[in-house]
């Protein structure tokens, strides 16, 4: 029980902090509907079950001594966030929010969504290096597999939780109508956070 508390705690502390998946996750949420702000939580949610996965199994391990997997890694994780960041900046700017969600070309669908999310967070090598040491230092190595699993899928679905809490707070009519006038720019804004995050991920060192 201490240990899953520790890492119900940690683990909240990191998904709360800002980063790629909590800029994905606001972009969308005033850009977006709800119902894919919840399918890029999923997504961001199934991006964390890959760094468990792969944790549990030790390959974590060999991408942190890697140069070469961890430089990959890297990125391609980088190239992805300046990807989304750079089409968020040059969105096509709509005299209001409504217009905007009028325009097919501005909807993304679940796939999408769930695609936007998976990626920035299971190509985030800062994640990699956060969930081997927590399966290095907080969980023993004697913990049972099925438990050490059972970690994993409860920060899956605390992931989801938060970051579906603030998807559909931004989401909410009364903020969106406080931002309606404006939410180009702040597309903009959060285009230029991606681009930044993305230019922090391909500079980013072993530690």
């Amino acid at each position: 029980m201490n240990t899953f508390l520790t890492i119900a705690i940690i683990h909240f502390l990191a998904v709360a902090s800002p980063g790629p998946d909590f800029a994905i996750v606001v972009k969308n949420g005033i850009t977006q509907s709800r119902s894919s702000v919840l399918w890029t939580a999923f997504g961001v949610s199934l991006g964390i079950l890959i760094h468990v996965g792969y944790s549990i199994l030790g390959i974590g391990f060999i991408i942190a001594q890697s140069i070469v997997l961890f430089t990959i890694i890297k990125l391609i994780g980088a190239g992805y966030l300046l990807f989304i960041g750079w089409h968020s900046l040059t969105a096509k700017k709509g005299t209001t929010l409504a217009d905007a969600f009028s325009d097919s070309e501005n909807k993304c669908s679940a796939w999408q969504s769930i695609r936007q999310g998976f990626l920035c967070n299971a190509l985030n090598p800062k994640a990699t290096l956060f969930f081997l040491a927590l399966f290095t230092q907080v969980i023993e190595p004697s913990t049972p597999l099925l438990v050490q699993l059972g970690f994993g899928i409860y920060m899956s679905f605390q992931t989801f939780v938060w970051f579906a809490f603030l998807g559909s707070a931004l989401s909410l009519p009364i903020i969106r109508k406080q931002i309606s006038t404006f939410h180009h720019w702040v597309e903009r804004v959060m285009g230029a956070v991606l681009i930044t995050l993305g230019i922090r991920v391909a500079l980013a060192v072993r530690e």
